[in-house]
């Protein structure tokens, strides 16, 4: 049994908590929200959130953040992107040398290019880092539904490790080195995923939303590649994997605040009716800025950050996608002479 925190008690946060109970570890739950942690304390449920997942009696839910991380085996930290850095850089003074630290959200800080786990490595040089990613909304793993998922670390045996704690006959758990590649398909499909809403939203059908998954994950590898992750990554479970379920499902918030920006709403009504946090549009422009400093076309990208922040009309940005340049699929792929 091992001595786990969960750093957060968004949907995401709750459900992982959850599946580590099942797996007989003891669980402490924070939150910097003081309603929120007396809301699951008494109502031993997230209603908000993940409603009708209910939570053990014997889990600890607290606001005491140095009595959540000081002397935890692992320590989860599950808070929505944006608040990454001002957390770990709470939780310092508090993480003991090689501490493992799982981040488990999604997205790239706009200002500094920085993945998450480089910024909570900048924030805490002395914690062991990894990733959890796959495709894998918090509604159904709440609820025990199959789902196989990554942790990815710098370390096999840290990988390992996790991959033993988080594994169940519900949650199957691969491992992979390849953290970079791992971290850039979690944050870049929620950007594409916006694009599928978008699309959804304007009533295209089947096929506008396999052109957007296929030539969004074209889009994510060859940014990947060019930053050093590995074209097997982005074919596995975080890259295409992630991309189908957030382009496709309900559960996404980015596909249903796309839906939205679709149908006319401006980004922040799209965000206050989702009335969660929408990591695309966190990500989308940091994403920009990795295909300026790479050298990287990133054609539907492009076109989402100039619907969500320069006020381009959607259709007119569907039709500068259509009416780009001609290409070759694939120009690695030889002619016959």
């Amino acid at each position: 049994m091992a001595d786990i925190s969960i750093i957060g008690a968004g949907s995401w946060g709750t459900a992982l908590a959850v599946l580590l109970h099942k797996n007989g570890h003891k669980i402490t739950v924070w939150s910097i929200v003081e309603s929120e942690i007396e809301m699951l304390q008494k109502e031993r449920e997230h209603k908000d959130k993940l409603p009708g997942v209910k939570l053990p009696e014997d889990m600890i839910f607290t606001t005491d953040l140095e009595a959540a991380v000081t002397g935890r085996d692992v320590v989860v930290l599950a808070v929505p992107s944006p608040y990454t850095r001002n957390t770990s850089r709470s939780m310092k003074p508090f993480v003991r040398k090689g501490q493992i630290i799982v981040d488990v959200a999604k997205g790239i800080e706009e200002k500094t290019l920085m993945t998450l786990s480089q910024i909570i490595e900048e924030e805490i040089p002395q914690a062991e880092v990894a990733v959890l990613s796959g495709p894998s909304h918090a509604e159904e793993v709440g609820r025990g539904i199959p789902t196989t998922i990554v942790v990815a670390a710098k370390k096999k045996t840290t990988a390992e490790y996790l991959q033993n704690i988080f594994m169940n006959e519900v949650f199957r758990v691969y491992i992979t080195p390849d953290v970079l590649g791992v971290e850039l398909g979690a944050a870049l499909k929620n950007v594409v995923a916006l694009a599928a809403g978008i699309a959804d939203g304007l009533g295209y059908g089947d096929n506008t939303k396999a052109a957007l998954i296929t030539r969004g994950i074209a889009e994510i590898a060859r940014l990947g590649l060019a930053m050093g992750g590995r074209i097997e990554t982005f074919s596995g479970l975080t890259g295409i994997g992630d991309l189908i379920v957030t382009c496709a499902s309900m559960h996404s918030r980015n596909r249903r605040a796309g839906i939205l920006i679709g149908k006319g709403y401006t980004m922040e009504q799209a965000m206050d009716e989702v009335k969660m946090v929408v990591e695309g549009v966190y990500s989308a422009k940091a994403a920009m800025g990795l295909a300026e400093k790479y050298h990287v076309q990133l054609p539907i990208i492009e076109q989402v950050n100039a619907v969500l922040f320069d006020g381009m009309p959607v259709d007119e940005a569907v039709k500068n996608l259509m009416l780009r340049d001609k290409k070759i699929e694939n120009p690695l792929i030889p002619w016959e002479e």
